[in-house]
């Protein structure tokens, strides 16, 4: 306030922004934003531009309010949750689409924390208002027979620079359900698509084969694994298989992700014997229609229909089956 009852004295005596800013070591630029924001030279009131500041900082602390304010707005974004779509995706996807509006992701997370958006939260892979404390996961090491490491996979699977190179993974029903069914997931590191399969066990044969009948078709270049007991037979894999660090399942972060987004709708703990192959599909299908921020908020099934299927004019509805 001090600061604002020197400018106007000065300005009431005549000086120029140059000379007020050299009177109180400031740069002239922020003496002539503060003077133009609040009234002009003419208009300014010192009293008043405490105030106008005090209300633009509430303001900005208050961003999700312009959700609640904006129907339109609120309705989108509540369309984008409905089907499954995060913050950011939301956010991104309306940039991209030039929406007549704009909520960034902060300010969707903000409106899902107030009194207003906490019924939507339930949508959120989360399911929390929060965000939590994650534990680091760790694999037994496993031995596997003519392994060869990640370190010399493909320079185009490890910088993402080219189509056709896989993660795999499997998700096992929990523990105290005894049950041995489980799922095949598959990740196109590029593209960012999901795939999964159901498979009975994860006996190594059972595995292979869900795994191919992914990859049939699909022009896999290669494929990164983790060194579980079910990768033994690699060597049946349809593309060179390589192999994780113990301990790091973060070299294939994209399909842990994915097994993540899944458990959305199966969560962890519950038997996976129950779910059919269309409750499978469906998932997937739902998963492969969010817009990712890595893709420039395009679907990653947008880009297999443009990248890994063009030429075999497969449409999108027969992707759609295949994950």
């Amino acid at each position: 306030m001090v600061d604002r009852l020197h400018i106007k004295i000065l300005l009431d005596q005549g000086h120029s922004f140059r000379a007020i800013a050299r009177s109180m070591d400031r740069g002239h630029n922020t003496i002539a934003y503060e003077v133009n924001v609040n009234g002009g030279v003419l208009g300014y009131n010192p009293v008043n531009a405490n105030i106008y500041a005090r209300t633009r900082k509430k303001d900005t602390r208050r961003m999700w309010s312009k959700i609640e304010h904006t129907p339109a707005l609120r309705e989108y974004i509540i369309a984008g949750l409905e089907k499954h779509w995060n913050p950011d995706e939301i956010s991104g996807r309306m940039k991209r689409d030039h929406e007549p509006f704009y909520a960034s992701k902060t300010a969707i997370y903000e409106w899902l924390r107030t009194v207003y958006g906490q019924r939507w939260c339930l949508y959120l892979y989360s399911r929390r208002y929060y965000a939590r404390r994650r534990k680091g996961k760790t694999s037994k090491k496993r031995m596997i027979p003519h392994r060869i490491g990640i370190e010399r996979r493909p320079r185009g699977s490890a910088n993402r620079s080219r189509y056709g190179h896989y993660e795999g993974d499997t998700m096992v029903s929990g523990k105290k359900t005894g049950s041995t069914a489980a799922l095949a997931v598959v990740y196109e590191r590029k593209a960012k698509y999901l795939d999964a399969r159901k498979i009975s066990s994860l006996a190594p044969k059972k595995f292979i084969a869900g795994v191919n009948e992914m990859l049939d078709g699909a022009n896999a270049k290669s494929i990164s694994l983790d060194n579980g007991i079910e990768n033994r037979e690699h060597k049946q894999i349809l593309t060179p298989a390589f192999f994780c660090d113990p301990y790091s399942s973060w070299q294939k972060g994209g399909v842990e992700n994915g097994i993540k987004m899944i458990r959305r709708f199966i969560p962890k703990g519950v038997d996976l014997a129950p779910y059919s192959d269309d409750d499978v599909r469906y998932i997937i299908e739902i998963l492969n229609g969010k817009p990712r921020k890595s893709l420039g908020y395009a679907m990653p099934k947008e880009i297999m229909v443009e990248q890994l299927f063009k030429n075999k004019k497969i449409p999108v509805g027969e992707i759609a089956l295949r994950g």
